[in-house]
């Protein structure tokens, strides 16, 4: 697998305020789809991936908003895996449109079993 994924998204009217741009919050929808595509490319659905006992959980955020994205804009969601510890890792994830960077953002991500108690990272991340 790359270590990197990219994901294409339409900017709809749903996802702007009432400037007509992305609403801040609206960004994380699309990291979200972003991680779930990446783990999707490792090999098994997010649902498989639960079903196997694998739960990947958001413990930090941090985020910073370069430019904005407008209606009708196709962005592009580009997320890299990198583990720090057998059981946490972090997504580097960057929003892009035309190739200029409008937002970037690290993930911080524990893997839970299904009893909420930590587990390690499967190997083919």
């Amino acid at each position: 697998m790359s270590d990197r994924q990219k994901v294409s998204f339409k900017v709809y009217y749903e996802d702007t305020d009432a400037l007509g741009i992305v609403y801040y919050a609206n960004y994380f929808k699309y990291l979200e789809r972003g991680r779930t595509e990446y783990l999707e490319a490792a090999g098994r659905s997010i649902a498989d991936w639960n079903a196997q006992g694998f739960l990947f959980v958001v413990h930090s955020v941090s985020a910073t908003f370069k430019r904005p994205a407008a209606l009708g804009d196709t962005i592009d969601v580009i997320t890299a895996f990198r583990q720090v510890s057998p059981f946490k890792g972090v997504f580097d994830q960057r929003i892009e449109r035309d190739g200029q960077v409008l937002m970037t953002a690290t993930i911080g991500a524990a893997c839970l079993d299904a009893a909420q108690q930590l587990r390690r990272f499967p190997e083919n991340l």
